[in-house]
């Protein structure tokens, strides 16, 4: 392989950073367009359908054909687990002949790591059909020797192990095929599998890649891993057992984790729940941020044929253990984790994972049903509390306590309990208490109850200010709320049935729930102040009738909310996701009742105002930056040294001259000084563009679907007449709109995809 050929090789892959980049347009089910409305009936004829429809433009989408949509989502998989180099497209072809270096092999998906290079065939069918692969496979056959040569002259001081993978969807395959894939040192990984990964990534991030790597690698060495730690030798339970210490990344290589998944179907028994995002995050935050350690072992079983103990000469004559150097297996999927795979993959995101050591107790040679009654025997005799379980004990323990913070506590526990136990409540069976599969946290509930104006504020040993509800009795506070909630929620339910029930749904969502509780909490301090209501001397049948007329608004919005802000209102997270939701129902409100006007909406509007605006000067900035690049780099490529002379109009070239000269001449540090092409304004660059248009700039700088617009030059670069304009506004007195932020957005897609594309064809 040339040095040439390798260099334009490695320029059609992409580093980790882009492909984080180009990962949203990968995932995505359709192709995406910004188009002109004269265009529109030749594209909806060619399939493309309207997404959004703008002022002087319409966005249209398209799906992905099934081959490209899965192949797109193979790609995603391993730009998510972290690999650091992929194949930008479709066009990546491997050369397998030496001697003949036109003869290349196409690849759908190639990814390489440290350690690692992966080629990967894609093949997928619509509907649950029989694979063929004997002439796919039958090809490889004959190149995958040169295949393997080119990768490591395209890589040729690193040590990679390397793995074909065949990646199907809706396809089986015959014994006869996994012969020939196994020929081939092949691996197939079927629906199950990358659905299983998938979800694997949903939950411990980049660090499915150790359970990846164990699962394709099963039993193959791992290249330059230290393995050697000071071990105790003993015996427990008629087996023998190795206890150590060990910096957890290095445990992580070799480790496997029997999850309960049809992936592992093969495997049975397996025996592992898969891991849970929210006590992985926890146990990440304990290490990361809190200095924590678990005292207690990791519990592995590992193959006696792939250990070696050296016992050392010094031993306690009075024990029967040893001491000496335990050999672990270097080798992937070679120990099996019984118990503590939260708190081994809970250091694999910290700075901490290979600076600590955590302890390990290693069974040799357990069969996989001496996993299972030992995984039964740690998890039944020593079960942890869950946080649920905590939650309902509070409600009963803290009750009676003298303290006024552990009351409040025990009062929205039971609240929270009781809106998801009692069957006249709409949110039966919908808080997780003790149920996996609940959407609603008491946590949550809890957290928006303790914010809301129906409890007011408590300190350890008073009370210092009374809420809505709340005047120091918990048996009545709880009473009233409890039917309150039940009445309200009971109206919202029966109005936004379709949202209720919805696997989607904006209200029955953590967030949801929370703006509800402080919205109603709102609405009823609102017409306390507007002395409509008297909350002790009305009843709650009363109260929630003179509510309703306030949830209208909201049950409106949710009735016709259109798809693309119901899933960006879906997707907020966090804190900033709760108050989103909580201030967007505000809004909704004061639209209607103009009167209402619960305090800090005002504030809050405005801050999301001003985050447009750092949105749209970033962007902004991010353009000015790809024009300085792109349109020295045309100049250059075209005239030659005499670029600037020649691209560059007289007017422009002398006020860039001057304006440097004047900014430099201010300066006392040399570094910073700034060249004539450094002080180019967007309009000046628009002139750059209209001298040159037809032999440099046109074909790239012509937006897409304009190509045919009357008007020339002029019309077709008028898009950065309006790119200036929001680039002279100021910042602090002009609000971006929203319409203008699009506007920005597609814009910035546009010259990122080209600039892609310009660096592939380089």
């Amino acid at each position: 392989m040339t040095e040439d050929i390798r260099i334009s090789l490695l320029g059609k892959l992409v580093n980790y950073e882009e492909a984080q980049k180009i990962l949203k347009e990968k995932k995505n089910e359709y192709f995406f367009e910004s188009i002109k409305p004269h265009f529109l009936e030749a594209n909806l004829q060619d399939g493309w359908v309207i997404e959004r429809e703008f002022k002087n433009s319409i966005k249209v989408k398209k799906p992905k054909t099934f081959d490209v949509a899965f192949e797109d989502e193979v790609w995603s998989l391993f730009a998510l687990m972290g690999y650091r180099f992929l194949n930008r497209d479709r066009n990546f072809n491997l050369p397998y002949d030496k001697n003949e270096i036109s003869l290349t092999k196409q690849i759908d998906v190639f990814a390489k790591d440290e350690e690692t290079i992966l080629i990967i065939e894609c093949k997928s069918s619509e509907t649950n059909s029989r694979g063929d692969f004997k002439k796919d496979l039958e090809s490889y056959q004959g190149i995958m020797d040169g295949l393997r040569k080119s990768i490591q002259n395209l890589f040729p001081n690193e040590k990679l192990k390397f793995k074909f993978i065949l990646a199907t969807r809706n396809l089986s395959i015959s014994d006869e095929d996994l012969g020939r894939l196994k020929n081939i040192g092949g691996l197939h990984l079927n629906d199950e599998n990358i659905e299983y990964f998938f979800e694997l990534y949903s939950q411990i991030g980049q660090a499915s890649k150790y359970q990846f790597l164990g699962n394709i690698f099963d039993g193959q060495e791992i290249p330059q891993m230290e393995n050697k730690v000071p071990a105790v030798r003993g015996k427990m339970g008629g087996h023998t057992y190795y206890s150590f210490s060990i910096e957890p990344e290095k445990l992580l290589k070799i480790s496997y984790v029997l999850h309960r998944n049809k992936a592992n179907i093969n495997m049975m028994p397996t025996y592992q729940r898969l891991i849970k995002k929210s006590r992985l995050k926890s146990v990440e935050d304990f290490i990361e941020n809190n200095n924590g350690y678990f005292p207690n072992s990791i519990v592995i079983s590992v193959d006696a044929k792939n250990c070696q103990f050296d016992r050392a000469d010094t031993q306690v004559k009075s024990t029967i253990s040893d001491v000496g150097i335990l050999h672990l297996p270097k080798k992937y999927k070679s120990a099996y984790i019984i118990d503590g795979q939260h708190r081994l993959y809970g250091y694999s995101n910290t700075t901490y994972k290979d600076t600590n050591t955590i302890p390990v107790v290693a069974f040799v040679n357990l069969s996989r049903e001496e996993q299972v009654k030992l995984f039964m025997q740690i998890n039944e005799n020593q079960k942890a509390v869950s946080k649920d379980l905590k939650e309902t004990l509070k409600a009963d323990l803290l009750w009676t306590s003298e303290r006024y913070d552990e009351q409040i506590d025990a009062l929205t526990s039971r609240i929270a309990i009781t809106l998801g136990e009692s069957r006249n409540s709409p949110l039966y069976g919908k808080i997780n208490i003790g149920q996996d599969k609940a959407e609603l946290t008491i946590q949550n509930i809890k957290l928006a109850l303790k914010r809301s104006k129906f409890i007011g504020k408590v300190s350890k040993n008073k009370i210092e200010e009374l809420g809505l509800v709340y005047n120091g009795n918990l048996d009545y506070t709880f009473e009233w709320l409890k039917n309150f909630f039940i009445k309200s929620l009971d109206y919202l339910s029966n109005n936004v049935n379709e949202d209720w029930k919805s696997d989607k749904s904006l209200i029955v969502s953590n967030n949801g729930i929370y703006g509800i509780i402080l919205i109603l909490s709102d609405i009823l301090f609102h017409l306390k102040q507007k002395n409509i209501i008297e909350i002790k001397a009305n009843n709650v049948n009363v109260i929630v009738s003179e509510i309703q007329t306030y949830l209208d608004p909201i049950i409106n919005y949710i009735r016709t909310i259109d798809f693309e802000e119901h899933e960006s209102l879906k997707k907020t997270y966090g804190a900033g996701g709760q108050t989103k939701f909580w201030r967007t129902f505000q809004q909704k409100i004061k639209d209607t009742h103009q009167n209402f006007n619960p305090e800090g909406l005002e504030e809050y509007l405005k801050k999301q105002e001003r985050e447009y605006n750092d949105k749209a000067f970033s962007i902004i900035r991010e353009i000015e930056t790809h024009f300085k690049n792109d349109f020295r780099l045309k100049l250059e490529e075209h005239f030659g040294k005499k670029w600037f002379e020649k691209g560059v109009p007289p007017k422009v070239a002398d006020k860039a001259i001057v304006d440097a000269l004047t900014k430099n001449r201010s300066l006392e540090d040399d570094e910073k000084e700034v060249e004539h092409w450094d002080c180019l304004t967007i309009i000046a660059y628009r002139e750059i563009a209209l001298k040159n248009w037809q032999t440099i700039f046109e074909k790239e700088y012509t937006r897409p679907g304009e190509e045919k617009i009357s008007g020339g030059k002029e019309e077709k670069t008028k898009w950065m007449v309006k790119l200036e304009h929001l680039r002279n506004q100021n910042v602090h007195s002009y609000y971006v709109t929203e319409e203008e932020l699009s506007f920005l957005d597609e814009l910035n897609d546009w010259l990122i995809r080209k600039e892609l594309k310009n660096k592939f064809q380089r």
